[in-house]
């Protein structure tokens, strides 16, 4: 298979207090590097995000428009700069810079893609059954089509990537335990063995959450309820990636609220009531992502 690849390097990184993800080191190289290997083989590869970390010079750069635009935007903003760029082939591969062992499934994707020549793309599926399209290979025209369209539309501003290809005829294809496993938190960061130098910032934002949670449920006179800060903003992150980035505080918000009514109400204790509110609001959110849904 004939490709280019577009890596997305971009994002906010909140969860991780800021620290950019392409530059945390696994197994010696960087993320961003490890990405770059995943896309080995490619005629032409651009890096979708800030300029932070010297690349080789014919590696390609671009910035998503708005910045911070989520990364369906940062898929337009790849295609059209290898579009300007670089010479066009049939396929692209998508990759996020956070999966360090996405190179597992890069194979199994070409693989699955030659058996099925009448689709326009394939995208992994974890062992876990959660798809992830920021694993994925899909034919060139038919992305660029999708983004046209919704160039058109609402535009792809903090849009879902399910969004963008939801209209596209795609292969689900199983990949290794690992391949899509990616860094969200520090929580992830340390499963995968990811070490941070700044580990003293890491901590400071840590225990800056656990305060500002304190503070917060002492002005609401809540100083009995047992917060689990890492599952709010685990459930948060599903709702940013599956629905769109700002969908985040407001599932959170709801998810609270309908806990805070169960409670009051008797149904439960603070621990059942915000516990079945925030595995609600998880599988709704990653039903909302299913290719095929409308989800603005």
């Amino acid at each position: 298979m004939e490709f280019n690849a577009v890596i997305l390097a971009g994002g906010k990184a909140t969860r991780l207090g800021g620290v950019p993800k392409p530059a945390l080191k696994y197994d010696g190289a960087t993320l961003l590097t490890h990405a770059l290997q995943a896309a080995r083989g490619a005629s032409a590869v651009v890096v979708v995000g800030p300029e932070a970390e010297a690349l080789p010079g014919e590696i390609l750069r671009a910035r998503e428009e708005p910045v911070f635009a989520g990364p369906a935007a940062a898929i337009a903003a790849g295609l059209a700069a290898l579009k300007t760029s670089a010479s066009s082939q049939a396929w692209t591969l998508v990759l996020a810079c956070d999966m360090p062992h996405a190179s597992r499934g890069v194979e199994l994707l070409w693989a699955a893609l030659a058996s099925h020549p009448g689709v326009e793309g394939a995208m992994a599926v974890s062992t876990d059954g959660r798809k992830q399209p920021l694993l994925g290979a899909y034919r060139t025209a038919a992305l660029e089509r999708e983004v046209a369209a919704a160039s058109e539309g609402d535009g792809l501003t903090n849009s879902s990537v399910f969004r963008l290809l939801a209209r596209l005829n795609l292969l689900d294809v199983d990949v290794p335990a690992g391949s899509t496993d990616d860094v969200d938190t520090w929580e992830d960061a340390a499963a995968l063995g990811i070490d941070y130098e700044l580990e003293a910032d890491v901590k400071s934002q840590e225990e800056t959450l656990e305060e500002w949670c304190r503070t917060l449920l002492q002005a609401f006179e809540l100083e009995g309820v047992d917060v689990d800060v890492n599952e709010v903003l685990a459930v948060a992150g599903v709702a940013a990636h599956s629905v769109v980035r700002p969908a985040a505080p407001l599932t959170t918000f709801i998810a609270g609220y309908a806990a805070g009514m169960a409670r009051g109400i008797g149904q439960a204790s603070d621990d059942a009531s915000m516990k079945a509110a925030l595995e609600l609001a998880r599988k709704v959110a990653k039903e909302y992502a299913e290719p095929g849904t409308d989800t603005e």
